[in-house]
């Protein structure tokens, strides 16, 4: 899961090397939690949040099929 959020997100910004994913496990959900620099943030984001709702709905799927709950925030 982290792997596939890292490759979407890194091939979004100007600056990969800025660009960290973190990974917290919980017993039903697991959260991910973007951290970009603010510059890249709005790319991230989208005009009117399409683009962080489309990763959202890619990492919800991904996560489907292997019967677990991911949720994507994005960390300041």
């Amino acid at each position: 899961m982290k792997e596939l959020l890292t490759h979407i997100v890194k091939s979004l910004v100007d600056n990969p090397d800025n660009c960290e994913i973190k990974e917290v496990a919980g017993e039903k959900a697991t959260i991910l939690e973007i951290k970009v620099s603010e510059s890249d943030r709005g790319k991230i984001i989208g005009k009117e949040g399409r683009i962080i709702r489309s990763i959202r709905t890619i990492m919800s799927s991904a996560s489907a099929k292997l019967n677990k709950r991911a949720t994507v925030e994005i960390v300041e």
